[in-house]
């Protein structure tokens, strides 16, 4: 029995198969956590999503923002980008069984000392605040309507207990799942996107005194970072999509397993990552 991390799928449907079989993935003994985004980008989203539900209660996923913004676009929120591929989810036969199923996909997922998100954590919070938070989430996303048309947006811009209603939802939403630099006192940044950190921030994990440091956090989107094996970090976004490799990591060693983007060193989009 073995578990596997995923790094973000991106409808990259057929590099996972291929994945599947290179780690000699057996649904009978085995586990795959997946880092979220399972979607758009790549060229088979619907499928990608078929193939991970089809895993049942093998298959642990963490909503990524990609997950979550074609959540808002089936909730009539938000609208599709030039690069965007979700349309066939949208219009898929089965897009309401699909669409149901990721819905009820948890925010951050913690077993033995192993904490999952697809982002980042914020400075002040210990994988147990970080699952307490990610259940705020997940129950607005299941029974409150309102949280896709409140959700996007930047602001506020950093963590205080104080906050409720959605600016609370919003700053857990962005911290787990789009966060990549922040300041030593927690304040996001969210426009920078390659691995360069803008003057006066630093990535979310090289926070000193980081609350989350005493456990193995494993994390994806980051793909212009790159794979990152860094005592207790793992950031799996090996950047598939772009061309580059989709990435498992078996938990228990720490073993990498990757294959190659089909579609060669150009990817599927010319999209920045």
């Amino acid at each position: 029995m073995a578990t596997y991390a995923i790094g973000d799928v991106q409808g990259c449907h057929d590099e996972l198969v291929l994945l599947l079989d290179r780690i000699n993935f057996d649904a009978r003994k085995d586990r795959l956590w997946f880092t979220g985004d399972l979607v758009n980008r790549g060229p088979k989203s619907a499928q990608s999503l078929r193939l991970i539900k089809s895993l049942g209660d093998c298959a642990t996923v963490v909503l990524g923002n990609h997950d979550l913004f074609l959540l808002s676009l089936a909730a009539g929120h938000g609208k599709l980008h030039a690069g965007d591929t979700m349309q066939e989810v949208l219009v898929a036969p089965d897009a309401r069984e699909l669409l149901a199923w990721l819905a009820t996909r948890k925010l951050a997922y913690f077993e033995h000392g192993t904490l999952l998100v697809h982002a980042g954590v914020l400075p002040a919070w210990d994988a147990l605040r970080v699952l307490e938070l990610a259940t705020e989430v997940e129950h607005a996303i299941q029974y409150d309507a309102g949280l896709f048309a409140a959700m996007r947006g930047n602001q506020p811009d950093a963590w205080d207990e104080s906050l409720n209603g959605y600016e609370r939802l919003r700053v857990i939403i962005n911290a787990l799942a789009r966060v990549r630099f922040i300041t030593p006192a927690g304040q996001m940044e969210f426009k920078t996107k390659t691995d360069r950190p803008p003057e006066g921030y630093v990535a979310w994990d090289q926070v000193a005194q980081r609350a989350s440091a005493g456990v193995h956090v494993i994390f994806g989107h980051w793909a212009s970072r790159g794979l990152v094996l860094r005592g207790n970090l793992s950031g799996l976004d090996s950047g598939c999509v772009w061309g580059r490799q989709l990435t498992a990591m078996r938990i228990e060693d720490r073993k990498i397993f990757q294959v190659e983007c089909l579609a060669g060193p150009r990817g599927y989009s010319d999209v920045a990552p």
